[in-house]
């Protein structure tokens, strides 16, 4: 009786080491990386005004960043890699909903530049709602490009719920005629880690400006989960040789995005959270590093004591109650041959996202 229990104990240990090895070579041979230097193709561009031939001396112009959370990051929402149990949108529904929201409320600004992250097109973590479409249907007057930083295998994590296969990406839109795009593969850890971190990258437009310059814009999301050090310290190098350069072309240059980084250097502080910077994965960003000729609005609003702007992302290791942690974390540098007017948060409360949009309004000098 004991040898048939161990047979058959040996058979279910065997079984489970089989699968588990077999789901281990499935993620090792679907994992992929897109090639630098990939040009994009701008959508519905055939309308656009030009802002080269459009432009009026001081006119200011509008940009908004907004991180979109997949769709999935209702206030009672938590996510699972970050400390909760959340790990899809609650239904197709219900992801539809969110992204209509944050949509919604960014059209009543009337932006002339929106640079939208984590947005699916085909995932299962949003039951498969194609958000790109969504905004191209919210902003049909808006030129668009889409730019792939996410194509996981399916993650089958949490057992309960698993996260799945996920297509995702930056949504860079444009009320003026795009010249050109390009999408810059970001370094990212070699290690397991990058199962998570996947395919990350930024997404760099082109539109003409007066006086044959260009307006480049810069869509970022940087790497937040298993990044060490030195894999953001490349991250940043890398985007910030591509600023310099665009600067001394004399182009203007507007980079904004979700940074994964405290974009004030003291959001723990400022909005009294629980949890300190030092056990905290939200370090401040490397401010000292930014090219010269360029500015951190936020940072420097808040170094001369003018910050008063809410809170751009949330603590969602639990359901937003309106006590979580909170951080600056997205934001917008830009280079000195742009006068910024405001940088400002649009204060959501969390309805939409885990994050809440910011809005750079800003002349050409």
């Amino acid at each position: 009786m004991a040898k048939k229990l161990l047979i058959a104990l040996g058979a279910v240990v065997g079984t489970i080491l089989v699968i588990f090895l077999a789901y281990f070579a499935y993620l090792m041979t679907s994992y992929y990386r897109l090639d630098d230097n990939l040009a994009l193709e701008t959508e519905n561009d055939s309308d656009a005004p030009s802002l080269a031939a459009s432009y009026q001396e001081g006119q200011t112009l509008t940009a908004v960043t907004a991180n979109l959370g997949f769709g999935a990051y209702l206030p009672s929402f938590d996510f699972f890699m970050d400390g909760g149990s959340g790990s899809v949108a609650e239904s197709a529904q219900s992801a539809t909903g969110s992204i209509e929201g944050s949509a919604h409320a960014i059209e009543e600004l009337d932006p002339d530049f929106i640079l939208f992250q984590e947005v699916d097109v085909d995932a299962t973590r949003s039951h498969h709602v194609n958000e790109y479409e969504l905004l191209q249907s919210d902003f049909p007057d808006y030129a668009s490009v889409f730019a792939q930083n996410y194509d996981s295998p399916f993650l089958a994590w949490p057992p309960y719920a698993p996260h799945g296969a996920s297509k995702a990406g930056l949504a860079t839109f444009s009320r003026y005629a795009i010249d050109a795009n390009l999408r810059r593969s970001l370094p990212i850890s070699d290690s397991l880690s990058k199962f998570l971190d996947l395919d990350r990258c930024y997404a760099i437009t082109r539109i003409d400006a007066p006086d044959g310059r260009q307006l480049v814009l810069m869509n970022v999301h940087l790497s937040a989960y298993g990044a060490d050090e030195s894999i953001m310290e490349a991250q940043r190098s890398l985007l910030y040789d591509d600023m310099a350069r665009e600067y001394a072309a004399g182009n203007y240059v507007v980079v904004g995005g979700d940074f994964n980084h405290d974009m004030i250097g003291n959001s723990s502080e400022y909005y009294h959270n629980a949890t300190q910077v030092e056990q905290s994965w939200a370090k401040p960003f490397d401010f000292e590093s930014i090219p010269s000729g360029f500015h951190a609005p936020a940072k420097e609003s808040y170094d001369q004591g003018t910050f008063e702007s809410a809170a751009t992302c949330r603590d969602a290791g639990r359901p937003y109650d309106g006590t979580n942690d909170r951080w600056v974390m997205d934001s917008f540098l830009f280079s000195d041959n742009i006068e910024g007017i405001s940088c400002e948060t649009l204060d959501l409360d969390f309805a939409y996202s885990d994050h809440n949009p910011v809005v750079l309004k800003f002349t050409l000098k």
